[in-house]
């Protein structure tokens, strides 16, 4: 079952690619979608039979080199089944959708075959990101995290003959190729200090690794805080963490499913993985999570603020994404990696669910993406209208504080509520207020542009064009049923899986596999003997019980090191914490209101006088500009002076000119001394012997 739903996609794509012209178009690309929605039920029926012990299985032998010996296996345990049902739900329901986004597009002629060349690029997407998350050690999971590099340039830059298009694959192309050397670079510093790149040996030295010195650019480092930072480093490209984020907003040049593919599930989801993965390593590195912390909180907070003046749907939302994954490595950052995971959960959902209905407002809109030529579109396209209502519910995180009501002991409320609040209550109980205040204020941010997003779209008077407003329509059926299915997500997946992810320590570990102990009356010290039967545990009066994480790295599906108690701690942490993300949600809330229902003539007034800040945010806080001074221009420079000094003067000058001058020269002397006597072939055999003698005595001969 784990082999079929590793390779449907790629067997997809295949014949998807390379078949359609025997098999129709239309045949072809329902095989690739048919594929994905395999793979996608054997996910779902592989995450909730999943018994929490990690298993492998061999596919085949992969490098034998020396002491590398690295196998093609999967690795299945409870990480990896989470992010099975992400991937595939997220992509079989992308797949659903192109049906209908892509069957008439603007960019492509009459009679041009465009269809099976996307479904395969998506199927081949998939498989990548699949090989990914089930990787079993560092080399194959480099080989899917090139692989998914591969794919998402191939769909960014799908509209090819668009020059925009192909400089933005380009852009995510290169800034993904500078954090996968930082990757590149932690897994040779494992492989060296472990001599090993699979999981199960890396995780086992762990301890040793903190112990451990190394020397690396001029100085010296704590080998484990070392390679903890070279492998974010590779995290921060792939889910766009800042300096390394300047891709993700010109992803949105790819058509809109490729925009809710990367963005929602699969590509930028890959470095939260990474981390969660190894955080048997992150336990180790204290200094290196601090940096993580920090990064992460920083992003959360410089995205958010971008998103607060972009006018381009797929841009605001693209930034949400850049945001929502700074919570992410928040949470991972100071050690509550299932929260991280929670989160990553909860946001495929809803994210995907607005990119697909963004892509229903363009679609309806007849491809105007500008938000300020929308206004009143709630009427003509109603499905739209409540699918996107729902995601903003949860993105904001609407819900109910805990101190009013309780489902027991879930909070209620939409996905986001119980995924962004456990993250906020976190980063609180770990100290870190840099990361609290920063996500609170990033949560502000997020709830004012996405309900701007709302007002700006659906409500109002229409904008911009009206023959465009006159003939806008609803989305067929087959864009329609993926917004329904992801709606359900958005809407209840929190509080389902509230209690796996953020519950009690038991409960925690029993869902992804962690040992764990009883712990004494005080909460501080642990009993002898960790639970074997997991299930055991489980039984009447556990609330009463308190529990530690025990084990060792690798035992489970995250480490968790026992005197890390944040979980715990996350959940004593004072009532106006917990209420925080609520209170911010609803001022962003009634600031939306105010400026684009109340007063819509508020934001240009506040965006001329305050025109400095206003065109700092439109312009992203010119990162693009900045890296363009520095990096871009002078490596054009560099190109220019090899292009003319280097090829024009020395190449196309001097060998050249050496040819065609010199050699001929030497050329015609050369004939001149071939005159067939003997005498003059001897005098220079002796000329030459005499030469070598006298090197051979001036250099000391052959000592």
């Amino acid at each position: 079952m784990e082999l079929t739903l590793l390779f449907a996609p790629l067997i997809g794509s295949l014949i998807c690619g390379f078949g359609w012209k025997v098999l129709g178009e239309d045949a072809a690309c329902w095989i690739a979608t048919g594929g994905l929605f395999l793979s996608a039920l054997l996910s779902w029926i592989v995450f909730l039979t999943f018994e929490g012990t990690t298993e492998t299985i061999q596919i085949l032998r992969f490098i034998e080199s020396g002491s590398l010996s690295t196998d093609w296996s999967i690795r299945m345990d409870r990480l990896t089944a989470i992010m099975l049902i992400v991937i595939t739900t997220v992509s079989s329901l992308v797949h659903l959708y192109s049906f209908g986004y892509m069957a008439h597009d603007e960019h492509f002629g009459h009679g041009v075959s465009y269809k099976p060349r996307f479904f395969a690029y998506l199927s081949f997407f998939t498989f990548a990101m699949l090989m990914l998350v089930t990787s079993d050690n560092l080399v194959q999971m480099f080989f899917g995290w090139e692989g998914v590099g591969v794919a998402s340039y191939l769909l960014i830059g799908f509209y090819y003959k668009k020059p925009s298009a192909n400089a933005a694959a380009i852009k995510a192309f290169v800034v993904n190729r500078v954090g996968d050397f930082g990757f590149a670079l932690g897994i040779f510093a494992l492989f060296l200090l472990t001599d090993s790149i699979n999981f199960d040996d890396i995780f086992a030295a762990t301890p040793a690794l903190a112990e451990t010195t190394v020397s690396f650019l001029w100085r010296e480092w704590n080998a484990a805080n070392l390679i903890a930072v070279l492998l974010f480093i590779g995290a921060m490209g792939k889910s766009a963490q800042l300096f390394l984020h300047t891709w993700l907003p010109d992803a949105m040049e790819g058509p809109t499913p490729v925009s809710a593919l990367i963005h929602a599930a699969t590509m930028v989801t890959a470095g939260v993985f990474l981390v969660c993965r190894m955080s048997p390593l992150m336990e180790f590195a204290p200094e290196a999570m601090m940096f993580v912390t920090a990064l992460g909180a920083t992003t959360a907070f410089v995205a958010a603020t971008i998103g607060l003046v972009q006018t381009d749907i797929k841009r605001v939302i693209a930034y949400s994404t850049m945001s929502q994954l700074g919570y992410m490595f928040v949470a991972a950052g100071v050690g509550m990696y299932s929260a991280a995971m929670f989160h990553l959960l909860t946001h495929a959902f809803f994210k995907a669910m607005l990119f697909l209905g963004a892509g229903s407002v363009i679609h309806a809109m007849h491809h105007e993406q500008d938000m300020n030529n929308y206004g009143g579109l709630r009427k003509k396209i109603p499905y739209t209208f409540w699918a996107m209502m729902i995601g903003t519910l949860a993105i904001t995180g609407v819900g109910i504080p805990v101190w009013i009501l309780m489902l027991g002991e879930i909070p209620i409320g939409f996905a986001g509520f119980q995924s962004k609040d456990a993250i906020v209550e976190s980063a609180y109980a770990a100290g870190s207020m840099y990361g609290f205040w920063m996500l609170v204020i990033a949560a502000l941010f997020t709830s004012f542009y996405s309900w701007r997003l709302m007002f700006l779209t659906f409500y109002g008077k229409p904008r911009g064009d009206k023959h465009t407003h006159e003939h806008a329509h609803e989305s067929p059926t087959v864009m329609l049923v993926p917004l329904g299915v992801l709606a359900l997500g958005a809407a209840f997946s929190g509080m389902v899986w509230y209690s796996s992810f953020f519950g009690h320590t038991d409960q925690v570990a029993d869902f992804y596999g962690i040992p764990y102990a009883e712990a004494a009356a005080q909460g501080a010290d642990t009993v002898d003997g960790a639970e074997t039967d997991h299930g055991a545990a489980a039984g009447e009066g556990k609330a009463e019980h308190h529990y530690a994480f025990a084990g060792q790295p690798g035992e489970g599906a995250l480490y968790i090191a026992p005197d890390n108690t944040l979980l715990d701690d996350a959940h004593k942490v004072p009532y106006w914490v917990k209420t925080s993300p609520f209170a911010a949600m609803l001022l962003g809330l009634f600031t939306a209101w105010m400026f684009y229902i109340k007063q819509p003539t508020w934001p240009a007034r506040l965006a001329a006088n305050q025109r400095p800040l206003y065109l700092f945010l439109l312009n992203k806080w010119y990162f693009d500009e900045v890296y363009n001074f520095i990096f871009v221009q002078p490596a054009k420079a560099i190109g220019r002076f090899l292009w003319k000094r280097g090829d024009g003067d020395v190449i196309d000058g001097g060998l050249n000119g050496l040819a065609m001058g010199i050699i001929p020269f030497f050329t015609r002397l050369a004939g001149k001394a071939q005159s067939g006597y003997i005498f003059t072939y001897a005098f220079a055999m002796v000329i030459g012997i005499a030469i070598l003698v006298t090197w051979m005595t001036m250099t000391g001969g052959a000592n």
